[in-house]
């Protein structure tokens, strides 16, 4: 190949467009628990990584960690999320100040970004998983 020629993607993204559709339009049940699926192994990836992080008490923070309905985002995604429900998650997530009752700080807790980490450590777990469900739906589309 010459330095002047390039690619011609473009059949490769109408296939890709195509799996969406099949995946979203043909496929509704089998994708919607599929994202299902996934959220439950990312909320016990939370949960083991939130373990580990937080060693000692830290009320209901663990039991707090939940898995949410599967949604439609901005129309064409399909997504679930999972959250800490728990009313101090966020400061155990990001830290915060350490306040006498006297309203003096004396210091500053670091947050454990345990939804960060266990998000970053997911990813190709998650990719893995997608590529074997497309797969899996390929076939079925295919018979």
């Amino acid at each position: 190949m010459s330095r002047g020629e390039d690619f011609d993607v473009t059949e490769l993204f109408d296939f890709a467009d195509q799996l969406l559709v099949m995946a979203e339009k043909q496929m509704p049940k089998e994708t919607r628990k599929f994202i299902q699926t996934e959220g439950n192994k990312l909320r016990r990836a939370t949960l083991d990584k939130a373990k580990e992080l937080t060693q000692k008490k830290t009320g209901n923070y663990v039991e707090g960690i939940k898995r949410g309905k599967v949604y439609k985002f901005e129309g064409d995604a399909t997504v679930v999320r999972v959250y800490g429900s728990s009313p101090h998650a966020h400061l155990i997530e990001y830290g915060h100040r350490n306040v006498t009752k006297s309203g003096e700080e004396v210091g500053f807790t670091p947050g454990k970004r345990v939804f960060e980490k266990t998000r970053k450590a997911f990813e190709q777990e998650f990719v893995d998983d997608c590529d074997a469900f497309i797969d899996e739906m390929l076939e079925k589309g295919l018979k």
